[in-house]
């Protein structure tokens, strides 16, 4: 069926049509994947982000509201879980650091891109975590519409909340490289 709405998608799905479910798959996965790699910089975590907001999906359609579309569920479900992780990875770098071990060291940490990103990881992970999810919904192409049914916020405030993440991103930046010409 062409030009369905997520609703009669979900629907359709709920009667145990698989095609509908792999016709939400085909339309939405790519686009779940980069909101995922907004947040992790990491094709592999992107990927298995997405897959586990599918498979969310799967287990338990969500009962969708008028005005919520079905992009932006899955996108927070791949953003919560992706938050989760990397608090995760943050308390795993904090019991390394206790204990005083040392991590093995990268063989890519010589290639300035692979720094740059590891970099951005990390004042994302310093972030506020809606300042990070708000900044990876935005530059992985969600409208404010979009971002705003997937934060659970009004549409009206998503540029408020994205002007505050973009500067606390650059704030945090700031403390890290002073000076931004000396990476790159």
């Amino acid at each position: 069926m062409l030009n369905e709405t997520d609703q009669q998608l979900l629907e359709r799905f709920g009667r145990g049509d698989e095609a509908a479910f792999e016709a939400i798959f085909r339309q939405y996965y790519a686009q779940v994947c980069r909101v995922a790699y907004g947040l992790t910089r990491s094709h592999e975590a992107a990927d298995d982000l997405a897959q586990e907001a599918f498979v969310a999906l799967y287990r338990r359609p969500p009962q969708l509201l008028p005005d919520t579309s079905l992009v932006a569920w899955l996108c927070r479900v791949a953003l919560n879980r992706g938050a989760n992780t990397l608090r995760g990875a943050r308390r795993e770098q904090e019991r390394i650091a206790r204990i005083g071990v040392d991590t093995p060291p990268d063989p890519f940490d010589d290639l300035l891109r692979d720094e740059q990103r590891a970099l951005v990881r990390t004042v994302l992970a310093q972030l506020p975590e809606r300042q990070a999810q708000i900044l990876a919904l935005r530059y992985a192409g969600l409208s404010y519409t979009e971002i705003a049914s997937a934060l659970g916020v009004a549409p009206g405030s998503v540029g408020t909340l994205l002007a505050r993440a973009e500067r606390a991103f650059a704030a945090a930046y700031s403390a890290i490289v002073p000076d931004p010409r000396s990476i790159g």
